[in-house]
C-alpha cells in the first residue's frame, strides 16, 4: 500500500500532489514551531532577549509558547488542520512583523554573535506552510464561516 493510497480516506477530493504538499507543509510547520517551545518555555536568553526587546517579557512569551501549543495540536489532527494553520499563520505574522520592525533580521544570539536570520527564515517557513494548509482546505474552513456567520455568504 502507498503512501497515497494512506491518505486517500483523509483527503477525498485532492490530488496526490496536494495530498502530499498538504502532509508536509503540516508536519514540517508543527515540528518547526514545537521544536521552539523548549526555548520559550525554559527562558533561554535569545527568547528572554527577543521578548524583552519587544516589551512582552515574560507574558508575552509565554503566552506565545501555549498559543503554539494549541497551534501544534490542531494541525496534527486532520479535522482541525485549518484551524492550527490559520492560529499559525496568525503567530507567524506577528514573529515576521517584530523582525521586521523592531527586531531586525538577524537576532543576536547569548555569546554575542547574531543568528543570520534563522529564527527569521523559520517563521517565514512556518507561515508558507499555514499558508499553504489554509490555501489546501479553503472549503473546510469557507464552509465552517459560513455556518458561523451567516450573512457573509
Amino acid at each position: 500500500m502507498t503512501f497515497c493510497a494512506l491518505l486517500q480516506p483523509y483527503l477525498g477530493g485532492m490530488n496526490t500532489m496536494k495530498k502530499i504538499g498538504y502532509w508536509l507543509a503540516r508536519i514540517i510547520a508543527a515540528v518547526i514551531m514545537a521544536q521552539t517551545l523548549y526555548f520559550k518555555f525554559s527562558g533561554s536568553s535569545e527568547s528572554v532577549y527577543i521578548f524583552s526587546t519587544i516589551g512582552m517579557e515574560p507574558w508575552g512569551r509565554i503566552g506565545t509558547g501555549i498559543l503554539e501549543i494549541f497551534a501544534v495540536g490542531l494541525l496534527l489532527v486532520n479535522a482541525t488542520a485549518w484551524m492550527g494553520a490559520a492560529l499559525g499563520l496568525g503567530l507567524m505574522s506577528g514573529a515576521i512583523g517584530m523582525h521586521l520592525t523592531i527586531l531586525g533580521i538577524s537576532v543576536p544570539n547569548e555569546n554575542g554573535s547574531h543568528d543570520g536570520g534563522y529564527l527569521f527564515m523559520l517563521a517565514v517557513m512556518v507561515w508558507v506552510c499555514c499558508a499553504l494548509v489554509l490555501a489546501l482546505t479553503g472549503k473546510k474552513w469557507k464552509g465552517r464561516l459560513r455556518q458561523i456567520f451567516p450573512r457573509l455568504s
